[in-house]
């Protein structure tokens, strides 16, 4: 009796539940090969150029005279053919009359190219038995031999003297001289100061220029613009030592 009431009641609740839908079914869950064709015939119909009925055999032929191209005009496939082959040929005739040379077509007949090997193409020294065919070691002992007696060493020689000028000659002078910078060997009076010193070597555009000058007005024994403040020989900081540097002194 007990398992009666039981199985009563579990009918009557199957029977009160609402029924589960189909997953697969309603929008969006249909065959996707189906919606697409019903959307390509919907917008071909929107467009006015329905579709043509599945598994339509087209009518036209590849050789069909009365064909017309995208311009309007009309032609046929074989003509079409025939101006390929023509331009193909015209442009192979051109190109053999530019180069002078025919034309090689690929042909399993051909013969190979040839290795270029001689002195004009690629060089063979990498090559040790082309080289030893072609040398030995007394040919380039004797070549060293003749490259050597056509080789002139160059004695360095003393400059010409300068002509056409008539200035004191810095270089002469820095090299006559020994003493550095700032060592005392000409006199010189206690009126020379230093802001005549500044003032006077402002004038000129390098300390070349300014030892020129006081080498022309009597310097190093006299300094009538106090160019040599500390009687050292040389006017505005001038140094002598680039010059006793270039020649080994």
């Amino acid at each position: 009796m007990r398992f009666f009431l039981c199985a009563a009641g579990l009918a009557a609740l199957t029977a009160c539940s609402p029924s589960v839908p189909d997953s697969a079914a309603g929008v969006g869950f249909g065959d996707y090969e189906d919606y697409q064709q019903q959307k390509r015939a919907r917008d071909a119909e929107l467009a006015g150029n329905p579709l043509p009925a599945p598994n339509t055999v087209s009518t036209e032929t590849l050789n069909d005279a009365s064909a017309e191209a995208p311009g309007g005009a009309t032609a046929s496939g074989d003509s079409g053919a025939e101006d390929l082959a023509a331009e193909t040929r015209a442009a192979l005739q051109e190109r053999a009359a530019n180069s002078g040379e025919p034309v090689v077509h690929a042909d399993p007949n051909n013969p190979p190219p040839q290795t270029v090997t001689t002195a004009t193409g690629i060089s063979e020294e990498t090559d040790f038995d082309a080289v030893s065919a072609e040398r030995s070691i007394e040919s380039d002992a004797e070549l060293i031999a003749r490259n050597r007696e056509r080789y002139k060493v160059i004695e360095p020689q003393a400059l010409p003297p300068r002509s056409g000028g008539s200035e004191p000659n810095i270089v002469q002078y820095a090299l006559n001289s020994s003493h550095p910078v700032g060592t005392q060997v000409y006199s010189r009076s206690g009126f020379n100061s230093e802001a005549k010193f500044r003032r006077n070597c402002a004038a000129y555009a390098s300390p070349d220029q300014a030892q020129i000058d006081f080498l022309s007005r009597g310097g190093p024994q006299r300094d009538r613009l106090g160019l040599d403040p500390d009687g050292d020989g040389y006017a505005c900081d001038w140094n002598p030592a680039p010059f006793r540097k270039a020649v080994g002194g």
